[in-house]
């Protein structure tokens, strides 16, 4: 991701938004679109944790996945028949092309007969199989440790790692999130997690519910 953003860029109202969302898919429905690609992507965001509980917790207003950088193009073949635009700071750019997908991390697919869009594609960084946090580049993983599987093979990103992004500016939903996941975490979750926002937000105040008992 490049520093300036490309002019341009359409700015969308809230109820504008929400509406284009509401057939927004579900994991199953892009795991069986993704099979057997070889990249390792995943399920990211409240989709993610409600995969590591084994059912889902509430309503989710959109689907975001991961995927590395490099990958991408691997992913965006398997929806030839979708749009794939551009967001950053509150703008979309519409069937984005390289300048504003090097400018922007994220990328929602839209169905351009209809112009609602399905899901929420993360182009990470990456050093080969190294996964790197996009807010913290110190903070790097072997891919084969962030991602984990449902019974049903769908890939998500490990629950330590969702709460540490929802972590920065926390909704009321990100707050229910921790509080529903934190009676499955185990020590070592909780652990990382807990070093992770020491560094990145100290005083967080998630930080002492990980170390109750």
């Amino acid at each position: 991701m490049t520093g300036s953003l490309p002019p341009g860029g359409a700015v969308l109202g809230a109820d504008e938004l929400a509406a284009r969302w509401a057939d927004a898919w579900r994991p199953e429905r892009v795991a069986e679109r993704l099979g057997g690609v070889g990249v390792p992507w995943c399920v990211a965001a409240g989709w993610a944790l409600d995969l590591f509980r084994g059912g889902q917790s509430r309503p989710h207003g959109d689907l975001e996945i991961a995927v590395p950088v490099a990958g991408f193009p691997q992913v965006r073949d398997r929806f030839p028949e979708y749009a794939f635009d551009a967001v950053g700071s509150g703008r979309v750019w519409a069937a984005a092309e390289d300048e504003a997908l090097a400018a922007t991390h994220q990328t929602w697919v839209r169905d351009p007969a209809s112009g609602q869009f399905l899901f929420d594609v993360f182009r990470e960084p990456h050093e080969g199989g190294t996964w790197i946090c996009r807010r913290d580049e110190s903070l790097r993983l072997p891919y084969d440790t962030v991602i984990e599987r449902t019974a049903d093979d769908i890939p998500y990103l490990v629950p330590e790692l969702v709460l540490l992004f929802k972590a920065k500016e926390p909704r009321p939903k990100d707050h229910a999130d921790f509080d529903g996941v934190l009676p499955l975490l185990g020590q070592t979750r909780r652990e990382a997690l807990g070093g992770w926002l020491m560094r990145m937000h100290p005083g967080h105040p998630w930080l002492a519910g990980l170390t109750m008992q």
